[in-house]
């Protein structure tokens, strides 16, 4: 529907239009703001003042990248100890019943596989691998966030006053506390690190945004999940549903760039919709995803916006 606001929705409604579809998932950084993870756009976080490094910056700047791993480094606790919430689990719970053919989500915590769900497209990359940008060596996140302690013995303590949590892992910093801090490096040539995750002004791999794409036109509805669609990288999936004639719904807080594309909007709270919408769709069937026992994600943020 093209209208600019769509009418007021339940739960009841939204169980219906999905009732029989099968559903690909489009999540945005909302779902995971209920595992502690902070988001750019939410309602107490869309009027907040973000600087994310921009990938240009990043690849040609020395001291852009060591603000990045500093923020990051510091930051790098939150994400490592985030669990899946009710909201990824009940999405794993749908995938398990035949509900959820996919999910694409602009996250780069990892959490939905972690709570279970099979197919993913990680739109953005993922925090768990940190890549070389000399040789192109994949190195896991832990250690790379072990080297940047040892070269900077007692920095994290010192920088940990006033270091305020911020989307992707990072956290504010002072400049005189960036100052101090020796980025990690490659330690197989020595070249500068990128965490493996598209920055601000990065494109996404072609490959991934085709298989996103195929996600969306197999399915028989489109599920937008905790993302204001504000970043054309998420919007381009609900067009696309929209010219093809695949109905859209909306579940997250406030208004979205995607509203007058929907044929039902909720304005709810993701851990309480998705379990319920879960009991609705799946009857009898019992939960089936594993438990989190998975080893946190060993990366870092990127700049996955929702």
């Amino acid at each position: 529907m093209t209208a600019a606001t769509p009418p007021a929705a339940s739960l009841d409604a939204l169980a219906r239009l999905l009732h029989g579809r099968r559903t690909a998932v489009l999540a945005g950084a909302g779902i995971s703001t209920e595992s502690g993870i902070p988001d750019y756009r939410g309602p107490t976080t869309r009027h907040v003042e973000r600087r994310p490094v921009q990938y240009d910056d990043f690849v040609r700047d020395a001291e852009a990248r060591r603000r990045y791993w500093a923020r990051a480094t510091r930051g790098w606790a939150r994400v490592a100890d985030a669990r899946p919430n009710d909201g990824h689990r009940a999405l794993a719970r749908l995938e398990a019943a035949g509900a959820v053919s996919g999910v694409v989500t602009q996250n780069v915590d990892g959490l939905h596989r972690r709570a279970g769900s099979r197919r993913v497209v990680e739109l953005h990359g993922t925090l768990a691998d940190v890549a070389c940008l000399a040789c192109g060596h994949l190195w896991p996140r832990a250690d790379v966030q072990a080297q940047a302690e040892a070269r900077n013995p007692g920095w994290l303590d010192a920088a940990l006053p006033g270091g305020a949590a911020a989307p992707d892992g990072d956290a504010e910093l002072e400049a005189a506390a960036v100052a101090r801090f020796e980025p990690p490096a490659c330690p197989s040539c020595g070249g500068a690190l990128k965490p493996d995750v598209v920055f601000f002004g990065e494109s996404v791999p072609k490959p991934r945004v085709a298989t996103a794409r195929a996600i969306v036109s197999d399915a028989d509805a489109l599920l937008v999940v905790g993302s204001s669609l504000t970043v054309y990288s998420g919007y381009r999936f609900v067009r696309q549903a929209e010219a093809e004639g695949t109905p859209v719904a909306i579940v997250t807080l406030g208004q979205t760039r995607g509203h007058r594309h929907a044929a039902v909007a909720l304005d709810a709270r993701l851990g309480d919709v998705l379990p319920a919408l879960a009991d609705a769709l799946c009857g009898g069937v019992a939960e089936t995803s594993p438990p989190d026992t998975a080893t946190p994600p060993s990366g870092n943020g990127g700049n996955g916006a929702g």
